[in-house]
């Protein structure tokens, strides 16, 4: 493209008129001479005196060629003065012309003849010092080309800010062709950006001079909407010799590539703490609902608008989570569910928390637990809306909530598929990509190791509790001369239940023994060993042997089981003597409450823990009259964390203060005051109060 191509010029004519001094033909220095048709000189400019060194006086009326000429040139200047003379051809050439200093130089002329009106002829020249001209020139050209082929975008502005000239790289980067920018604003041009906030950059560069460099600005031109491009642009005021101003340049780089490189590691930064949030925050607890819901709360919103985790409800269920591909419908089961902050009907679209659903083959969730490989579909048609959602309802609820672009990944642990993590994007323009694919994966696998050990910490706390409930007594007979109530409560953690037990024992001559134990240890072992210990308390306890000898028979009985260790507190009541005989192995102490008296924490020697081996047990007397209450309890009840022993046995005994007429009250109380929704540790408890007692006749 020529020079006069790239670089048009719209000129307004409201700018027509006097100017300052200035510009291209005074920094030329063009002189005019003005020879009648003999040669003389009849007229003569200020820059001829300035050109050749002869004032007006000195020059006018002498012959031009024998006063500016050497004389070896002489006829051939009045040969081609009588070409132009005659012909009326134009001349235009370089010529050795004599200063008046005796010097000689190099001048380009413009000579053309010139009627008056009597017919008279006339010789003009225009004339300027020829290496000022090749100065000129060259600058010129070079600054046309540097323009035209520079790298970097170039345009100028009028004061309208419209565009005057730009040069190929920019009319490329913005993927116009030049001549559909000259004469148009940035807002007919650039409408890919943000043009009220460039143009108010513009006009405060105009209004005070001051130049802004290296703006960054990203948009999306129409010639490349798939690619976000970035450009560094600068800006400056254009204004001549006399300060007067022109318009406004801008010269533009583009800086695509940069901009994707630090993108793509803004990205993997992202994608670093993502991971990194799901190490702290995934699977704190050995629940799956909970771990799940940990999963979407890292994804959501930070990866996805939208999110769900179904596991396979073989699963949860406890049996093997093998799917195939032939299988037909697969069932799952909804655990956790979640959106970003705003209202969506999406949500609306997805299986309530903890709804069994069966999907036939043909469904994307199903496709990626059978295959074991994520799905993604960058970009969700009105097809895929029918594979993603249960049902046409659902579908709809999806379209309607912009959902554009979906994946699923598997969650395996172990070698085994457990369910799918899929998520959604409405909201956010991107469409998922191979990247999130990747890290979705990731943070999928690490939550999928944990769903997979709470399932076998439930499933284990399932048989453990089902194993202590079977061993536990399930009733008590109410004993002569005392009310009863108690209470079992498990562990909420799965890996901590199994070792409390309690029981109420009739024994000869309406004696009643009353048994509260905590096996040392936890799950399905420790519930066995409970079961064992419990079941040699019945048997020891119908020898009628005293407190202390049967804790003796059961710490050798202990020491063979495993695991070993028990604490154990076992009380024979006879309600003829109103008195209470009491052994303790290692065991919390008991509370004796007396009525319209203080509570009492009894300390008793506490001996040492059943399967110790060659202990000695000690046995304790206590007097009860009607109405005294004797509680029995495991550490679990007192036990916590954050604060001492003692002022949670304190808490304890102040709470027994308060009397209570109905023991299964008093029970639920002392739970729900002194545990702790969230306690490792699991809970027997055991309140006798005195009644009165008849012995038969």
């Amino acid at each position: 493209m020529g020079s006069t191509d790239a670089f048009p010029v719209r000129l307004d004519p409201a700018e027509a008129g006097p100017s300052e001094p200035g510009g291209l033909l005074d920094a030329l220095g063009v002189a005019a001479v003005m020879l009648d048709s003999e040669g003389r000189i009849t007229l003569w400019s200020p820059q001829a005196e300035q050109l050749f060194g002869w004032s007006a006086q000195e020059a006018l009326g002498r012959f031009a060629a024998k006063l500016m000429v050497a004389p070896e040139h002489v006829d051939l200047v009045l040969s081609l003065f009588a070409k132009v003379m005659a012909s009326g051809e134009n001349w235009a050439g370089a010529f050795p012309i004599r200063h008046k200093d005796g010097s000689t130089r190099i001048v380009e002329f413009r000579n053309m003849r010139l009627l008056d009106q009597a017919g008279a002829s006339y010789a003009l020249g225009i004339a300027a010092d020829q290496s000022v001209l090749r100065g000129v020139e060259q600058d010129l050209a070079l600054s046309v080309r540097l323009v035209a082929q520079s790298p970097i975008g170039l345009a100028v502005y009028d004061t309208d800010l419209r565009y005057v000239m730009v040069n190929p790289a920019l009319a490329k980067m913005n993927g116009l062709p030049v001549d559909q920018h000259v004469g148009r604003s940035i807002h007919e041009v650039l409408s890919f950006l943000d043009t009220d906030t460039l143009a108010a950059t513009m006009r405060e560069v105009l209004e005070t001079g001051t130049p802004l460099l290296n703006q960054y600005t990203v948009g999306r031109p129409p010639h490349d909407l798939r690619t976000e491009h970035a450009w560094s642009v600068s800006y400056y005021r254009l204004e001549d010799h006399t300060g007067r101003v022109l318009g406004l340049s801008t010269s533009v780089i583009d800086v695509t590539e940069q901009h994707r490189a630090a993108t793509e590691a803004a990205s993997a930064r992202k994608r670093l703490a993502l991971i990194a949030d799901a190490t702290v925050s995934i699977g704190t607890t050995l629940e799956v609902d909970r771990t799940a819901q940990e999963l979407l709360d890292v994804v959501v919103p930070q990866l996805a608008d939208l999110g769900a985790v179904d596991i396979l409800d073989a699963v949860l269920e406890g049996r093997r989570p093998g799917v195939s591909p032939n299988a037909g419908s697969t069932r799952f089961r909804a655990v956790a569910v979640r959106g970003s902050a705003y209202a969506t009907e999406a949500l609306d679209a997805r299986d309530l928390t903890g709804q069994i659903a069966a999907y036939d083959a043909d469904r994307l969730i199903t496709q990626c637990v059978t295959t074991g490989r994520p799905v993604l579909v960058p970009h969700v048609g009105e097809q895929d809306l029918r594979r993603i959602a249960p049902d046409a309802q659902s579908a709809a609820l999806l379209a309607r909530s912009g959902l554009h672009s979906y994946m699923a990944v598997p969650l395996i642990a172990r070698g085994e598929v457990l369910g799918a993590l899929d998520l959604g994007r409405a909201r956010n323009p991107l469409p998922f990509d191979d990247e999130d694919v990747v890290l979705a994966g990731e943070l999928a696998a690490r939550a999928a190791v944990c769903i997979d050990n709470a399932r076998w910490y439930q499933n284990e706390r399932r048989t453990a509790l089902a194993l202590q409930r079977h061993l536990l007594t399930h009733q008590p007979p109410q004993p002569k001369g005392l009310d009863i109530a108690y209470r079992y409560e498990p562990a909420h953690a799965a890996g901590q239940l199994g070792g409390d037990w309690f029981d109420a024992i009739p024994l000869a001559d309406d004696r009643t023994a009353l048994v509260v134990g905590d096996v040392m240890g936890s799950g399905i072992n420790a519930a066995a060993t409970m079961g064992q210990l419990r079941t040699a308390t019945r048997t020891l306890a119908e020898l009628d042997l005293g407190p202390a000898e049967l804790l003796r028979h059961l710490d050798r009985i202990a020491a063979d089981l495993d695991p070993a260790l028990a604490t154990c507190i076992y009380a024979q009541y006879d309600p003829h003597r109103m008195r209470c005989t009491i052994s303790v192995a290692g065991h919390v102490p008991p509370v004796v409450v007396r009525p319209g008296r203080q509570a009492e924490l009894l300390h008793l020697p506490s001996g040492a823990p059943l399967g110790v081996g060659g202990v000695h047990f000690e046995e304790s007397t206590l007097q009860l009259s009607p109405g005294d209450q004797l509680v029995l309890y495991t550490d679990g009840l007192i036990e916590t964390r954050d604060q001492p022993i003692n002022a949670r046995l304190n808490t304890l005994v102040g709470l027994l203060a308060e009397p209570r007429a109905n023991l299964e009250d008093l029970c639920d109380h002392l739970l729900a005051a002194l545990r702790n929704p969230d306690e490792h540790d699991d809970v027997a408890l055991l309140i006798s109060r005195v009644g009165k007692f008849s012995a038969p006749v």
